[in-house]
């Protein structure tokens, strides 16, 4: 059962954007919908107090955990990308990190611990993240690293260093098109004389980046936001003196798999619980929204502002250039079973991506030394 303070804080948010509604004539594009579900200050979902990551099953579920990502399965993750943040540090010469969509802080956690060890130089791990609840979760994580770790609440006009985003791409909000009987229509949301939340479409002039073959109805999605927050973080880095690289990880395709016929319901989907659905407008602020990577838009986005590829492949084949098969012979069995699960192409292997970028001209990146895919972007 949901506490009193969580449906207290989920009817105001239902007020709260029922009032950006009316103000916008009663219908909202779904990105700006998606973007107060999970973002309206002290409301949203990332922004409350709710628990968000955790093991399943574990006592974490009954605490009100919805998913866990891959450095909560086990800190082998983050050991391992440290090997790829090592070098890329070392070829970029700077000592600096930042990481957008920290979550619980367990991947910085994970990087800053391995990159000591390791005898890796870091002056300075700089947090960007949304949530005021999740930062002061990461600032009692981290607490062991001093004053290394900052948190921004802005970007500077330039930055240098490594850039990296574990599942923060997926959870930028995105626009709904649907192609209903040969018209595109924007899908937007209104609220029903009983205060529910329901879909509502618009004709538009958007269009996705490639023609769907045939005449079926189709709904999909288009990421201005993720690929204006490309365009901004490439800027910025290739602004720097130093410049530097960005590696992100997350679920999603190249475009031409992306924008497949067959994909014809979209890939929105609302994690709680440990559960899936693909209903956004219920349980308004208790729950995940999230929608796949279209990984070209992103390259594409990166490559105008000045950045290059570095590659482009899946999760499992990038951690396994990285020295995981090496690291599993010392693990204990759980970690080599959570582990497993970052590999397996019928788990997390190939579902998830890995995209890295750098200023300048490219180098030889150790995650995509075997199985780079970059030509399928």
């Amino acid at each position: 059962m949901p506490s009193t303070s969580a449906t207290s804080a989920a009817f105001v948010l239902q007020s709260h954007i029922e009032t950006t509604l009316q103000a916008n004539g009663g219908w909202l594009p779904f990105d700006r919908f998606m973007a107060l579900a999970l973002y309206a200050p002290g409301l949203g979902y990332y922004a409350n107090d709710l628990r968000k990551f955790g093991l399943f099953p574990s006592k974490d579920v009954a605490s009100g955990s919805d998913f866990v990502t891959a450095p909560e399965l086990t800190p082998l993750f983050g050991q391992t990308l440290a090997k790829q943040i090592a070098q890329a540090l070392q070829q970029t010469q700077t000592s600096e990190i930042w990481e957008f969509g920290a979550g619980s802080g367990a991947l910085a956690k994970q990087l800053l611990g391995a990159l000591e060890q390791m005898g890796q130089t870091v002056t300075r791990y700089t947090i960007v993240d949304l949530s005021g609840a999740l930062r002061q979760r990461q600032q009692e994580t981290l607490m062991m690293f001093g004053d290394k770790v900052h948190w921004a609440n802005e970007l500077p006009d330039t930055m240098q260093g490594v850039v990296v985003g574990n599942e923060v791409l997926d959870a930028m909000p995105v626009k709904l098109l649907a192609r209903v009987k040969g018209s595109w229509y924007e899908r937007g949301v209104i609220v029903t004389p009983e205060h529910e939340f329901d879909w509502q479409d618009r004709t538009t002039e958007l269009r996705p980046p490639l023609d769907i073959l045939g005449e079926h109805d189709y709904l999909t999605e288009i990421h201005p936001q993720a690929e204006a927050f490309m365009r901004t973080l490439a800027h910025k880095l290739c602004a720097s003196q130093h410049g530097g690289a960005a590696f992100f990880i997350d679920y999603g395709f190249p475009e031409a798999e992306y924008f497949h016929p067959q994909r014809y319901m979209g890939t929105v989907m609302c994690h709680q619980g440990h559960l899936a659905d693909g209903d956004p407008l219920a349980q308004v602020g208790r729950k995940d929204i999230t929608a796949h990577v279209n990984f070209t838009g992103v390259a594409v986005a990166a490559q105008d502002e000045g950045l290059n590829a570095l590659g482009y492949t899946s999760q499992g084949r990038f951690l396994l250039n990285c020295g995981l098969h090496v690291a599993l012979e010392d693990a204990d069995l759980p970690n080599q079973a959570n582990a497993l699960k970052l590999i397996n192409e019928h788990e997390m292997g190939e579902l998830f991506k890995v995209i890295g970028f750098c200023t300048g001209e490219p180098w030889d990146a150790l995650g995509f030394s075997a199985g780079d895919r970059t030509h399928t972007l």
